[in-house]
């Protein structure tokens, strides 16, 4: 399955209004399309970014989506306040301890390796940082998405508040550091963000 993120760096004093407008207006037209599986919404409230995302069947529904998708984008950035960025991703992991709720949260972590050590990086995620991150308290879910080509990825765990979050800070900060130090990657970039529309329905992929 495959994913596309679309980031906006938005007005904080919009985030409302954006959100509204993804979750009435973008999300119904998207989900009627041909192999899409569902959409989410991660926002920070105090920095005004935004990041979408939409899943889909295969790499080939994505593609054949790309330039109806884009009115829609440009809409939602313009009426945010913010310029658009993209990224396509293949997605690697998906696991659910269970749905989320109202006022869930969402630590992502990005990073970079060599392309050739990809797999490596999912495999050491899967079979030794997985198991300890389903431990934190108050998980929720986790996905690790890829970008096979670049080696980039994008790890999203979400809690179930902003204290389980703000409590598993240091834990989650020693398992990144595990995972550089069994692979070679390197963080390029730490966000935590509000959970505002929670609806990529990805089946377990683990």
């Amino acid at each position: 399955m495959h994913a596309r993120s679309t980031t906006v760096m938005g007005r904080p004093g919009m985030i409302e209004t954006g959100i509204a407008h993804i979750q009435d207006v973008v999300m119904p037209q998207v989900r009627a399309m041909d192999g899409c599986v569902g959409l989410s919404m991660v926002a920070d409230r105090v920095t005004g970014r935004c990041i979408v995302t939409t899943a889909w069947r295969d790499e080939s529904a994505m593609r054949a989506t790309a330039s109806s998708v884009m009115p829609m984008r440009q809409q939602a950035a313009d009426l945010l306040g913010g310029e658009a960025t993209v990224d396509e991703w293949e997605i690697a992991y998906l696991h659910r301890d269970h749905r989320v709720a109202d006022g869930c949260c969402a630590r992502i972590t990005w990073s970079e390796a060599d392309p050739a050590m990809v797999d490596s990086v999912i495999d050491a995620f899967r079979d030794g940082i997985m198991p300890k991150v389903e431990q934190l308290e108050g998980f929720c879910s986790a996905s690790l998405f890829v970008d096979r080509a670049a080696g980039r990825s994008c790890l999203t765990v979400t809690y179930d508040s902003p204290e389980a979050m703000m409590a598993t800070r240091n834990a989650a900060m020693g398992l990144r550091a595990d995972l550089v130090q069994q692979t070679g990657m390197r963080v390029t970039e730490l966000g935590e963000f509000s959970l505002a529309i929670a609806h990529l329905d990805v089946p377990e992929l683990v």
